[in-house]
């Protein structure tokens, strides 16, 4: 619990440096620079309408962790030209949320790609170092999506919800 609230309060601070500095200005990121920050790395942080989340953003597509609501189960993520994108729960109950992603030196801005508001603030840690796994769970992705081709999204059949 102390490791939450001290992330909290870091992410706030940084969230209030970001808004108030006009020297740090945020480059919006590639989908390729996403994923060379996130992959087999760990993005914590906290969603502009409250919750906390914690995702470790396995090489193999899965993302292991807490979506802020629920622990992750059958959660995969991709990146594409210029987004990432999460898909939570098996084909016939998915949620798909995708997001642009800006960097300042150590604060990523998630936004919504559907209206371009801030969805959340975020960190990145290096690496796995809150364990996060899938507690031997069967995890479903669809073959594990992060590693399949860029197809349009209409030939996936992914649920859009």
């Amino acid at each position: 619990m102390r490791a939450i609230v001290v992330l909290v309060l870091a992410t706030l601070a940084l969230a209030s440096l970001a808004l108030v500095s006009p020297a740090s200005a945020a480059e919006r990121l590639s989908g390729e620079a996403i994923k060379r920050a996130f992959e087999g790395n760990t993005v914590s942080g906290r969603y502009t309408n409250g919750g906390f989340f914690t995702e470790y953003h396995d090489t193999d597509g899965r993302a292991l962790g807490h979506n802020g609501w629920q622990p992750n189960k059958d959660a995969c993520w991709i990146t594409k030209e210029d987004q990432v994108c999460y898909y939570y729960g098996p084909p016939t109950d998915r949620t798909v949320h995708c997001f642009t992603v800006e960097a300042t030196e150590k604060l990523y801005v998630l936004r919504n790609v559907s209206n371009g508001q801030i969805n959340a603030f975020a960190t990145v840690e290096l690496g796995n170092p809150r364990k996060h796994s899938d507690n031997g769970a069967p995890w479903y992705c669809d073959g594990l999506i992060s590693r399949a081709p860029a197809l349009p999204m209409s030939r996936r059949r992914f649920a859009a919800r």
